[in-house]
């Protein structure tokens, strides 16, 4: 009952000293409302960029295992050079891959894909399309969302028939009816069949993997349509993925398979270096989230000078406050008050006004996260809002704590002389 009644108390003295000098109140709060913004709005679009760029990246699937001729992340101790020696994997590895690997994986694929195409239908057209010839357990290893239609048939992709599975941007461009089912129309020469389109995406950060502007058809019928690189340029490179259960943390049991199983199948001696990399997409997000965390530090101390140029206002205002009813400390002294009672009076009046100025920052904040935008939208997440409010109440604990000593600290009988 005590703490409650002192609580209350401490309220309202903090109230009336706030209200009696509004416009002072209002040029303290500003401060830290800047300082509060600064710091929230920085990790919030850090937040959401690096939200944004992992979703741009769930087209690399999860749990998935890839061969390539290129490392996701580079060794700085391995010869570059070396990496251009490497040949590039092939439709001929995919099927002994297929063929030698144990029961360690839900599905093996091999796509390859080319950029900057320009699909027609009639009149209609749509450029900077990216073509996608993939085998039949594509979708085993990354995400096709197909929202009208089916998905290939293994009969389709054996004989590489000309069916396709299209993005929203190019069904609205080649079809603007809506209705795109069973129409046809003309790539690199060659008709195709839509079969299915695919939810709508969206923009994203890295546009490279939305799927809107993505035309995806069997790889049988994308080797027809282009000359897979050899190893020496000259068209696209083939990419082996390997989708791997559950069962396997770490799928160290397949990492450890298709390690052997590919030296097998290039013919690797036991002395010799592997020539090819087996590439994980949480490579890249661990990549990200250290960029990120990098990024989140040098923002938070940036703003942090924000904050602490309001913490000095803050401060500033509470001795002039402690100056000017130095006569009241000196009465509610005489009349029995403690000094830890003058010291929480002044310590709760900084930490709520750095509390309501905080609250404005955050509130600023979440106002800018409703303006719409399409490439980067922004979120503030409730752990954001608390670390607003934490810093709020440490920058009033520190603001606040040494002109509350000084005023618990004031003689009574010198304090009730003073005008």
């Amino acid at each position: 009952m005590l703490a409650l009644r002192l609580t209350l108390e401490s309220f309202r003295f903090a109230w009336d000293a706030l209200k009696s000098n509004l416009l002072r109140t209002i040029l303290s709060l500003l401060g830290v409302t800047v300082g509060i913004f600064s710091i929230i709005s920085v990790f919030t679009i850090v937040d959401s960029l690096e939200a944004n760029i992992r979703s741009s990246l769930d087209f690399a699937g999860d749990k998935v295992i890839y061969v390539s001729k290129w490392p996701f992340a580079f060794d700085a101790e391995f010869p570059w050079w070396k990496y251009f020696q490497r040949p590039v994997p092939t439709p001929r590895e995919f099927q002994q891959l297929r063929k030698q690997l144990g029961p360690n994986n839900k599905g093996i694929a091999i796509f390859a894909a080319s950029n900057g195409n320009t699909l027609k239908m009639g009149s209609n057209s749509v450029s900077d399309c990216v073509l996608q010839g993939v085998s039949y357990d594509f979708r085993a290893v990354s995400n096709v969302p197909v929202k009208e239609g089916r998905y290939f048939t293994s009969q389709e992709m054996d004989a590489a028939r000309p069916v396709a599975i299209i993005g929203a941007t190019i069904a609205e461009n080649l079809f603007p009816d809506g209705n795109a089912l069973g129409k046809q129309f003309k790539a690199r020469g060659q008709t195709l069949t839509v079969i299915g389109v695919m939810e709508k995406e969206g923009k994203k950060l890295l546009t490279i993997s939305s799927n809107d502007a993505n035309c995806i058809i069997p790889f049988g019928m994308f080797t027809k349509m282009f000359t897979l690189n050899n190893g020496f340029g000259g068209g696209p490179s083939a990419t082996l993925a390997v989708k791997g259960r559950d069962e396997d943390p770490g799928l160290l049991d397949l990492e450890y398979e298709m390690r052997g199983v590919m030296r097998n199948i290039r013919g690797l001696k036991p002395r010799q270096e592997d020539n090819f990399a087996l590439n994980r997409p949480e490579m890249i997000a661990a990549a990200v989230g250290k960029l990120f965390g990098v990024i989140g530090i040098v923002g938070g101390v940036i703003g942090s000078f924000a904050i602490l140029v309001g913490g000095f206002g803050i401060a500033n205002i509470m001795f002039v406050s402690v100056r000017e009813r130095t006569n009241i400390i000196g009465i509610q002294k005489s009349l029995g008050a403690k000094n830890f009672f003058i010291l929480f009076q002044f310590l709760f009046e900084a930490i709520f006004l750095c509390l309501i100025g905080g609250l404005a920052g955050i509130l600023l904040v979440w106002f800018v996260t409703l303006v719409p935008q399409d490439a980067l939208p922004l979120s503030m997440s409730a752990a954001r809002i608390l670390l607003g409010l934490l810093i709020s109440v440490g920058i009033g604990i520190i603001a606040g704590i040494v002109p509350a000593v000084l005023a618990a600290n004031l003689d009574p009988v010198i304090a009730i002389r003073a005008k």
